[in-house]
Parts: C-alpha cells; sequence; structure tokens
C-alpha cells in the first residue's frame, strides 16, 4: 500500500474508546455512582479538604492543535515552516497570534499564554495519558487509564463535598482519552454528557426519570422500582436496607430542580447563545460556564467535530485533510467560543471562582508535510497553551520557543507544572498518595511545582 493512502487514525474512535471503559459512566446508573463512591471512601486515606468554591473547565482540543498556527508564529521562518497565516497584535504589547483569532486577540488581558509546555510522548494515547495525569504510559499505546486524570482526582479529593451537583462533568462526542479515574473507582469517573448541546432536542440522560415514570414523581415506591431502567447492580453486600440509601440519593438528583436547570442550556438568553456561537463548540462552552456556575468542581469540554470542514478533531496531518483550509474554518468558530466563555466568566464576576484551561495532548511539527493533502504531524517537544482567571496573573506570555518553534528556548515548563498550578489552586494537596491497585502508595503528583509566574 502506498504512503499516500495511509491516514492517520487519530484519537480513538467512538467505539473504540468504549472498549476501554475509561468513560464508564456511561454505563453506570446515578444509584452506582452513589454507591461507589461510597465504597472507596472507605478503602482511601482521606486528605484535608479542598478549597471548596473553586472551579476548572478543561477545554481539550484533542488530536494536538498547531502551536505554530495559532499561539506562536513565527513569521521568519523559511518558508517550509512559516504558516501562511498572518499574525496580528493583541490588546497585549508584545503579544501576537493567528489573524483568525481577533476575539481572543481583543481579550488578551484576561488570559495568560504558556508557551514552552514540553513533553516526549508523540501518540495520541500517550501524549493525553502523559497530559491529564501527570503520569508517563508505563508502555506505549496503551488503551486503558494507568493513572487518574485530574478530574478524576478532583471528584475523589471532594467527594464528601456536596454541592448539589456532579463534581466532575465531561462532554461526550467520541470521549477525552484518559479521563478516566483508574485504581481512584469508578466514583471518581466523570458524569458523561453525550449529545450535540446546540440541538434542539439536546437532553442529558441520568437526571431526569424515564417517561413513563414522569406523573409518578409523588409516588416513591413506583419511582425507586422505576430505577431498575438505569440498570444498576446490586450492591456488594445486598443489603437492601443499603440499596435503598443510595437510590434515596439518587432519587434527590434525579429530582433535584438545581441539577436539571445547571444542565439546562434553554433557560440562557439568546444574546448569550449567540454570543458563544450557535454550534456544537460554542454551546458546550456555555453548558461548561453553567456547570461551575453551579457549583461543579470540574468540567472538561471536548472540542471536536466541529460541523465545518472536512476534520473531527485536530489531528492535522497532511494524509488526513489540508491543515491550513481546515484551520480557516475550523479557528473562527473555536476563537468565538473561547473569547465568549472567558469575557462571559469575567463578566460575572467568576474570574477568581474559575479557572480555564485550553489545550491538547501536544503540539504540530513545524515542518509542513505534503501527502493527500498539507499538514503537520504529532510534535511533543512544543506546544501552546492558555490559562485564564483563577484569581491568577493574566496578560502576559510565560515562556518561548526557539526561532523555529522546535523546543523551549527559555522557562521551559513540564505538563506536571500545569496540573501542579491546578491543584494549588483548586486546594488540592499534589503529593498526597492514594492506593493503586496493587495497594502501592501513590501521590497525585510525582514531580511538578507551581508555575510562579501564574501565582
Amino acid at each position: 500500500m502506498s504512503l499516500q493512502h495511509l491516514r492517520c487514525p487519530g484519537p480513538v474512535s467512538r467505539r473504540s474508546f468504549l472498549e476501554m471503559g475509561s468513560l464508564a459512566l456511561g454505563g453506570i446508573c446515578l444509584s452506582d455512582l452513589l454507591r461507589h463512591r461510597a465504597l472507596a471512601a472507605e478503602a482511601q486515606a482521606k486528605p484535608q479538604a479542598a478549597t471548596p468554591d473553586t472551579s476548572v473547565i478543561l477545554i481539550w482540543l484533542q488530536g494536538g492543535p498547531s502551536h505554530i498556527d495559532m499561539y506562536d508564529m513565527k513569521p521568519e521562518a523559511p518558508d517550509t515552516i512559516r504558516s501562511p497565516f498572518e499574525q496580528i497584535p493583541t490588546n497585549v504589547p508584545g503579544l501576537d497570534i493567528c489573524e483568525h483569532m481577533p476575539g481572543q486577540a481583543r481579550i488578551a488581558d484576561k488570559f495568560t499564554l504558556i508557551r514552552s509546555i514540553t513533553h516526549s510522548w508523540n501518540g495520541h494515547q500517550d501524549g493525553a495519558q502523559r497530559f491529564l495525569t501527570g503520569y508517563n504510559p508505563p508502555r506505549p499505546a496503551m488503551n486503558e487509564n494507568v493513572y487518574p486524570s485530574m478530574g478524576a482526582v478532583v471528584a475523589k479529593y471532594r467527594e464528601k463535598m456536596d454541592f448539589g451537583v456532579p463534581n466532575y462533568v465531561s462532554s461526550y462526542n467520541g470521549g477525552i482519552q484518559y479521563a478516566g479515574s483508574a485504581y481512584l473507582g469508578k466514583a471518581a469517573n466523570p458524569f458523561v454528557v453525550s449529545g450535540d448541546p446546540n440541538a434542539d432536542n439536546f437532553q442529558v440522560k441520568n437526571i431526569s426519570p424515564p417517561p413513563e415514570l414522569a406523573e409518578s414523581l409523588d409516588n416513591r415506591a413506583a419511582l425507586l422500582k422505576g430505577l431498575d431502567n438505569f440498570r444498576r447492580e446490586l450492591d456488594q453486600s445486598g443489603s437492601m436496607d443499603s440499596l435503598d440509601k443510595f437510590n434515596r440519593q439518587a432519587l434527590g438528583l434525579l429530582t433535584s430542580e438545581k441539577v436539571r436547570s445547571a444542565f439546562d442550556i434553554s433557560q440562557e438568553p439568546d444574546h448569550i447563545r449567540d454570543m458563544y456561537g450557535r454550534h456544537t463548540w460554542g454551546q458546550r462552552a456555555l453548558l461548561a460556564r453553567r456547570l461551575v456556575e453551579s457549583g461543579c468542581s470540574f468540567v472538561s469540554m471536548v472540542m471536536q467535530r466541529s460541523g465545518v470542514g472536512k476534520s473531527s478533531n485536530w489531528d492535522d496531518h497532511a494524509v488526513n485533510w489540508h491543515i491550513f483550509k481546515e484551520l480557516e474554518l475550523r479557528l473562527p468558530i473555536y476563537d468565538k467560543a473561547v473569547t465568549a466563555l472567558i469575557e462571559d466568566i469575567y463578566q460575572r464576576g467568576l474570574d477568581k471562582k474559575v479557572m480555564v484551561v485550553v489545550a491538547g495532548e501536544f503540539g504540530r511539527t513545524p515542518k509542513i508535510n505534503f501527502n493527500r493533502g498539507v499538514g503537520r504531524g504529532h510534535y511533543a517537544k512544543a506546544q501552546s497553551v492558555i490559562v485564564s482567571g483563577g484569581g491568577m496573573k493574566m496578560g502576559q506570555v510565560i515562556g518561548s520557543t526557539n526561532d523555529k518553534a522546535e523546543e523551549p528556548k527559555d522557562r521551559p515548563l513540564d505538563p506536571n507544572d500545569l496540573l501542579a498550578s491546578i491543584y494549588h489552586y483548586l486546594g488540592i494537596d499534589a503529593h498526597h498518595p492514594y492506593y493503586d491497585h496493587a495497594g502501592r502508595p501513590t501521590r497525585i503528583l510525582a514531580s511538578g511545582e507551581p508555575i510562579s509566574e501564574l501565582i
């Protein structure tokens, strides 16, 4: 087979990801979640409570966004490297970004751009696990979550804090690789939101009773019996009293106006929905804001399948499609959603309560590749990340790369330094150990320090 017929499969397909089981909450019900949470609580050491009134939104650009075409452009580089896009100034002197992101250029004083994140794992599975968990995969291309992701750590650390809404929520449109809980147990997995928030029929499963029980809300016995439709499992002790306890809690979530309201994006006025953009990415970002505003501690939203062009994610290989044609279509949608999210958080006075992080598993190769199309390959030595809010210092650039955006020139930072900054903001002790499946105490992070320029 000739190379021109090859195609990078990119991030794992929906079917394969389901087989991994990293987002197993898609297959368990609320009573299962609560039961697993209580069982897991007995087996793990208890850390001190984290700072409760803080939240993180992770906008995940699955596939690996091109730093050199977006945030770290090199106009003086050779044409084999240089982006065809122009760079434009932002409202922060000395901070220039791609011309197709004018919204972010206008609000650059409300975010910090980190240009020097670097690691060594160039595969999608490897890079995602390295970035999201803070640990190297034991071997390449593993199809399971070996270490808990930061969202799962937050869920575990805050398991005793009742905010009235799930404390870890993830969008599901193919799934975030390695967003799961590993040895922290199923209770720390994300509450999964599938579907398109921009669709007229968008509905979140597992927060409303089945339609046939809608008229039985006042009949507790009928509703509890109907919870069998959520495929619950019997609790390990077989105690019906215990089972009833968890079902009572699940019933509380099922009938909670706060939960339904948090997920009901239709409550937003038209001008706010328009500000975010009437597309999947915009409404997904808006849903993230609604969730953290309601008390959710960690929300991860995937920006893939934009609905424009041929690309399904940020895996911009020459064998997949034409990177620059796709970015011309994709970046305006991305820019509108991210700009609106950051502006909205600041306008609502949430910038100390909410930290926004925009990242993917790695960057793209500086050298432009040609095959069936035009593209750039996987590249972990350099990538750019945006951080906004969290009461941190904004309107700055941290680190830089060399003249070809190949590697950090100054202030090289590990993904763990970013994770340590996130945990620090949330009041989580990154040195706290949890026990893995073999009974070994494993720290949340084995290395990494909060980024001083942010803190």
